[in-house]
């Protein structure tokens, strides 16, 4: 049985958002980011072979571990990333095709937004847990924190400019879920192979402290 964008949310305090350029790295850094406590992935589609590292990691990873799919901008990407065996996807904005395509699916779709009136709109199509996307850049904190009041029945994964520093700040608001970053495997690191410093890193995220 598929979890819900809400289960998902709930397991790790931070969802790693990763580019994989190469194959032969979806592997070793999907068992790094597990290792170290995160078990909730998110490889976008912006390289030609994310939807190949998606179906690695899933048949790599142990049974516990939700691999999913983000940069999801069309009815089309979806179908691809379910395809390749996507527990979850991800969007950074949205459409009226995208939505209507996520809503006649099983995998759950978290989208993005970046206004109040975005979500407003997508909580009234059943939408209740968001992607704040490019948090940092939209007004980050402050904005989670003034539309907390009006919109108490929203969820964010705030994502976009977050990194270790910033990270405590998201996790203590109460509409928060978990954050969404990419500073626990830089590409220096993956290109070097130091799987032990991105396990390192990824430890060092699971361990932070969240309200929700």
């Amino acid at each position: 049985m598929a979890l819900t964008i809400n289960e998902i949310l709930k397991i790790a305090p931070v969802v790693p958002v990763m580019v994989v350029e190469r194959i032969e790295d979806a592997v070793p850094l999907a068992r790094a980011l597990y290792n170290g406590g995160l078990k909730v992935l998110e490889i976008t589609l912006r390289t030609p072979c994310a939807l190949d590292a998606i179906t690695a990691m899933i048949e790599a990873l142990p049974a516990d571990a939700v691999i999913g799919a983000g940069t999801i901008i069309t009815p089309q990407d979806l179908e691809k990333a379910i395809k390749a065996g996507s527990a979850f996807l991800v969007s950074p904005g949205t459409t009226p095709a995208l939505i209507e395509a996520a809503k006649a699916s099983a995998i759950p779709l978290l989208p993005g937004v970046a206004t109040p009136t975005e979500a407003m709109n997508l909580f009234v199509q059943g939408f209740a847990h968001l992607k704040l996307f490019p948090a940092e850049a939209v007004g980050g904190v402050s904005l989670l924190k003034s539309i907390g009041g009006p919109l108490p029945q929203i969820t964010f994964c705030p994502t976009g400019g977050i990194d270790l520093a910033r990270a405590p700040s998201y996790l203590a608001l109460p509409n928060v879920a978990c954050v969404g970053g990419t500073w626990m495997a830089p590409k220096e690191l993956m290109k070097a192979g130091r799987w032990d410093e991105i396990e390192r890193l990824a430890r060092e995220a699971a361990s932070l402290p969240r309200v929700k």
